[in-house]
């Protein structure tokens, strides 16, 4: 099957000679025993999954969509055989320690994987919220949260969120309403609800954990006041098996322009009382904490930008290669000039050089983030590390708004190559178009990234 999704030979010119990644991180302690032979091999693996059992999907799952019925939430059937191989494959957990379960890539090297599944984000943002949410644990919570939750989220067996926007609390988060009132035991019952929640009910994963955020019963308006909770679908037993079904309901799901097959969830917690939360880190920390999260998800969505304008330029340009139409421009006055491919047409070469230039500026935007990332982590320096943290927070709002504004205006050039059949759904250019569209409002809509 044809690889139209990425274009390897220029992830590859990026990594090894705009980034010099064998020099700039195979030195690190942490990644001194990686080689460029190890990178191309993974590189390569993921694209061919990628290419033949994440797109394969793509359509199909969009077509059949999400359905919801009494509280419960069904997936396209195919995603499920998808996330299995994920799963088996830990391509979700490939820049985790390998100490939590991971494979302990460095994130620049995961971010060329993400590009070549990102075509497909209805399916992906399952996976990946729920590793994004471990890492949370990971790095804030207690032991027994490790224990109980980190590691079978890691796995894949359960699924995670995050759980930030309500009603009429959506990129002002300091207006939440949503509230947690202490026990006796020292956890909390929280009450609330929150809308435009992406895989907060699915048939994927047997547990799902929520970190949501709220406000301490008596704590202060405003961001200061606000604490993180972890917040399951089934309460886990101390052996880490899931116990009783909690008070949070899924009240439905948004039919959407795109990202059909993704579950975009509203949630009622507490409706009788007993919405059990555990605090995650310190009391109200919660908009720092999660910020970590939103961060990383920032940077996830600029790839999903790149990689649907990646995945719409090669199939315009493939596009643009077999179909015939008129004749070439110097040939115009000749009655007897074949019919050329449209790709001899001087409009349609501008259109795939303009995609082409922005495609490659993007990766090469997104990639430098994961080079920073890398660094700020890994440098046993300390003041190193903090020129290269300021680096990847300057550049996170950047590569999550320039990536995903363009990538729309990508889909939407490679839709004019095809021409009138760039409008049907005989080919990918419409989906991707109304996939990618959501990238620049959630995550903190482009026009408030600073």
């Amino acid at each position: 099957m044809k690889n139209l999704l990425v274009n390897v030979r220029d992830q590859r010119f990026t990594l090894y000679e705009m980034l010099d990644i064998e020099k700039e991180l195979c030195t690190l302690p942490r990644f001194s025993d990686h080689s460029r032979d190890l990178y191309d091999m993974t590189i390569d693996v993921g694209v061919r999954l990628a290419v033949e059992a994440v797109y394969p999907t793509l359509t199909v799952a969009d077509r059949e969509g999400c359905r919801y019925e009494d509280g419960t939430v069904t997936v396209p059937e195919c995603f499920h055989r998808l996330l299995k191989i994920f799963t088996d494959g830990g391509w979700a957990t490939t820049s985790t320690s390998v100490e939590a379960g991971g494979q302990g890539l460095p994130s620049t090297l995961s971010l060329t994987l993400h590009e070549a599944f990102g075509h497909n984000f209805s399916f992906l943002s399952s996976p990946f919220l729920a590793a994004g949410a471990a890492h949370l644990i990971e790095k804030y919570g207690t032991e027994r949260q490790k224990r109980l939750y980190m590691d079978r989220m890691y796995a894949g067996q359960w699924g995670g969120t995050m759980a930030l926007t309500e009603p009429d609390a959506g990129s002002d988060l300091g207006s939440l309403k949503t509230k947690a009132v202490r026990q006796a035991d020292g956890t909390f019952r929280l009450t609330g609800s929150k809308i435009f929640i992406t895989s907060a009910e699915n048939d994927l994963f047997e547990n799902i954990v929520n970190p949501v955020l709220a406000r301490i019963e008596g704590d202060p308006a405003g961001t200061k006041g606000i604490s993180i909770f972890l917040v399951p679908k089934f309460v886990p037993k101390e052996d880490g098996t899931p116990g009783r079904r909690n008070d949070i309901r899924a009240t439905g799901i948004e039919h959407k322009m795109g990202i059909r097959a993704s579950a975009t969830c509203a949630l009622s917690f507490g409706d009788n009382g007993d919405c059990y939360a555990e605090l995650l880190g310190e009391e109200r920390q919660g908009m720092k904490i999660m910020f970590q999260l939103m961060n990383e998800a920032r940077i996830s969505v600029g790839i999903q930008g790149l990689a649907a304008a990646s995945a719409a330029y090669l199939h315009a340009l493939d596009y643009a290669r077999e179909r015939v139409q008129g004749v070439n421009l110097m040939q115009i006055m000749n009655p007897d000039a074949p019919h050329v491919p449209i790709i001899e047409h001087a409009d349609v070469r501008r259109m795939l050089l303009w995609m082409k230039s922005h495609v490659e500026g993007m990766r090469a935007l997104v990639y430098y983030c994961g080079l920073c990332y890398d660094k700020n982590e890994n440098l046993p320096d300390g003041e190193e590390r903090e020129k290269w943290r300021g680096m990847l927070e300057l550049l996170t709002p950047v590569c999550k708004a320039f990536c995903t504004d363009i990538g729309f205006r990508v889909t939407e050039e490679a839709i004019q190559v095809y021409g009138g059949y760039g409008y049907c759904q005989d080919y990918p250019g419409e989906q991707l178009m109304r996939d990618v569209k959501i990238a620049s409002i959630y995550e903190g809509t482009n026009g408030i990234q600073a």
